[in-house]
């Protein structure tokens, strides 16, 4: 009896030192992409004037997925393309076509990578349906829900791949945006 509580305390305590090192993330790779802040998130836009949408700022940071682990230069990300997929957040369903580019820098392992004026609508989503309803010379109504309002949600994702060859990708960031005539 006496053995068997001291195997099942032995066991218990090797799972237990085991599950200090153990990570969360499960995805491939050593590191994990997290978009950490973003300025001039536009809440209010018209349709009527530019051809193009941005963000001020964008900061992704490359974090180690062990964070008392070493760390080398293959663990540094190098930046390839970012997504934009629209949803609405209102009663229609009409959403302009994704928003796909490619971009370039580096994101070193405990750091970051910063992106001035990234757009995240161009000219092919805001002069197509749904959104050139709201265009002056169109009426400036939402065609299917009578509105001079369309909010869409816009859900964003930045994609690499380290020094060592593993993809990695951020969490899907999401924020609406209202737009007027």
């Amino acid at each position: 009896m006496q053995r068997t509580i001291v195997a099942l305390v032995l066991a218990a305590a090797v799972l237990a030192v085991g599950g200090c090192n153990s990570r969360t993330d499960k995805s491939a790779g050593s590191v994990i992409l997290s978009v950490t802040d973003f300025d001039g998130l536009p809440t209010r836009a018209s349709v009527n004037g530019s051809d193009l949408l941005t963000l001020d700022s964008i900061d992704i940071d490359n974090v180690a997925k062990d964070p008392n682990g070493t760390t080398s230069d293959l663990q540094n990300v190098e930046m390839r393309s970012y997504e934009v997929v629209y949803s609405r957040a209102d009663t229609g369903t009409r959403v302009p076509t994704s928003l796909v580019r490619s971009i370039f820098g580096v994101a070193p392992v405990g750091g970051n990578v910063t992106y001035d004026n990234l757009p995240i609508m161009a000219a092919e989503q805001l002069r197509n349906p749904p959104l050139n309803d709201l265009l002056f010379e169109n009426g400036g109504i939402d065609s299917e829900t009578g509105s001079t309002v369309i909010t869409i949600t816009f859900t964003m994702r930045f994609f690499g791949r380290t020094l060592a060859g593993d993809d990695v990708a951020t969490a899907p960031i999401r924020f609406d945006v209202e737009f007027v005539p």
